[in-house]
């Protein structure tokens, strides 16, 4: 069986996978991390809770260890760039994680935060930078950084940025970049703008893919509810009150919608707290510290936390709303059933929604198994 020991990654990085209690590469990471190593452009396709983020960050820390010098003044080595602040903090997350015996040093770069304290940490120079595209070509323009002396490219969630409407960006960003570069594109989904991006910035790729493009997590049981639209909120109550919610995740279309929910909750005395983009980003690092350390059982988000959240121990999501695009239903319910834990989806379906349910059926190609609302908790 392949461990980490055998991917030939720095002693640095062997020691703090260790004490993460990480031994065993996943899929994706066994794959993936001799490509990168190697030096290869690579295209990845990976279904979310597979270990993805790790597959570039060892990797790229690697590279940087093996051949380190301080960067110059304003300038970065590694640009990864994310469609959400969650998702780039995540990303900060694991590099903190793995890079703690090294002296390499990363900036995430996002809004909603003032830019004096992101310009003065990039200002003498910084190993990577992970960035959401808006506020980098804020920076950018601003010349708070410039990035000809990048080495390496991500485009994590490239089809996630490709849906919210920054392949500009992309391309505004991709211009300022070396032409001599590696570069690494990430998708949870194949749809054919990202085929066609991959091949314009993609040079003879290794390809790796841990499951056929827009497949859930295996370990999550899919469930759907039919409700009249004005039983809805009763039906959520009673998912939720039977007890075996014990750490779950409530999907809105909307964040007025999102913020109805929580009052409904909290009316019912069940704890619950929202996430959505009205919510500054402080507010948005305390909603989501204080889920993960359990201080209440229920988050009610909206698409915004459909992709880039890695909580332990969320055993269930519901679509209250089902999504508009059926592929954000496979990033919603990748919420659960993380790592191979179990998990359980519940969608609850009014009769406007079966149009929605049936484009996601035929994207999964399987009929989600339909449960009465007093059996869908069990």
């Amino acid at each position: 069986m392949t461990d980490f020991q055998t991917l030939g990654l720095s002693a640095p990085l062997l020691e703090a996978l260790s004490e993460a209690d990480h031994h065993t590469p996943t899929p994706i990471q066994a794959d993936a991390i001799p490509a990168i190593l190697r030096g290869n452009d690579l295209l990845g396709v990976a279904q979310t809770g597979t270990g993805k983020t790790a597959s570039f960050v060892l990797p790229i820390l690697h590279r940087l260890l093996d051949n380190h010098h301080r960067p110059a003044a304003r300038t970065c080595r590694v640009l990864i760039l994310a469609p959400t602040r969650e998702l780039a903090t995540q990303i900060g997350g694991a590099i903190r994680l793995y890079g703690r015996h090294t002296p390499l040093r990363a900036a995430i770069l996002f809004g909603g935060v003032p830019k004096a304290k992101q310009t003065a940490l990039l200002a003498g120079g910084i190993d990577l930078v992970v960035a959401t595209p808006g506020r980098l070509l804020d920076l950018l323009g601003d010349g708070a950084l410039v990035l000809d002396a990048v080495e390496i490219l991500v485009l994590d969630e490239a089809d996630h940025m490709l849906d919210l409407g920054f392949i500009d960006d992309i391309a505004r960003i991709v211009s300022l970049l070396p032409e001599r570069r590696q570069t690494l594109l990430f998708s949870a989904t194949m749809p054919p703008a990202i085929e066609t991006l991959a091949g314009r910035l993609l040079h003879k790729p290794a390809r790796v893919a841990t499951a056929p493009a827009a497949t859930p997590a295996t370990a999550v049981q899919q469930r759907v509810v039919f409700v009249e639209a004005e039983r809805k909120r009763a039906a959520l109550l009673e998912l939720v009150a039977r007890g075996r919610i014990q750490r779950g995740i409530v999907f809105a279309r909307t964040k007025q919608g999102a913020d109805q929910i929580v009052a409904a909750l909290d009316k019912a005395g069940i704890r619950a707290s929202a996430l959505h983009g009205d919510k500054s980003q402080p507010q948005r690092d305390r909603t989501l510290q204080s889920f993960r350390a359990g201080r209440f059982p229920i988050l009610v988000a909206t698409d915004v936390a459909a992709r880039g959240l890695d909580i332990e121990g969320v055993t269930h999501i519901v679509n209250y709303d089902l999504p508009d695009i059926p592929e954000a239903y496979i990033h919603r319910i990748g919420r659960t059933g993380r790592a191979g834990a179990a998990g359980i989806a519940i969608s609850l379906c009014e009769p406007r929604e079966r149009l929605a349910l049936r484009a996601i059926e035929k994207l999964l190609k399987t009929r989600i198994r339909v449960y009465e609302p007093r059996t869908a908790a069990a």
